[in-house]
């Protein structure tokens, strides 16, 4: 989030054209990605941590901070919700098709 406040910084300087707003909405997607990955990179270290602790007399190398299973918590449910969305989604279509398929 901070980094695609500083890409708002960034751009905003720049003049306005369609260019330039194609290269904003770039910079800005390309800020979110990198803050996405960083989500994705705390779950993996808190899922390393659970099932490869490095040395067993560093706690803070076996247990994950709670940002680390707040990311993984955060990262389950986004990719559970757009599996829902995905099957619901899948069975409207069926349900469209069946009624379809019912009428002719």
């Amino acid at each position: 989030m901070a980094a695609s406040a500083r890409a708002s910084a960034l751009v905003s300087s720049f003049p306005e054209s369609s260019e330039t707003a194609s290269v904003e909405a770039l910079v800005l997607q390309a800020c979110d990605d990198i803050d996405s990955f960083h989500a994705v990179h705390r779950a993996y270290a808190c899922l390393e941590k659970l099932i490869v602790p490095q040395r067993v007399s560093d706690t803070e190398e076996v247990y994950p901070t709670r940002a680390e299973l707040g990311a993984l918590v955060r990262l389950v449910n986004e990719e559970l919700q757009r599996r829902f969305e995905t099957a619901e989604a899948t069975i409207q279509s069926l349900r469209a098709a069946a009624g379809e398929g019912g009428a002719q």
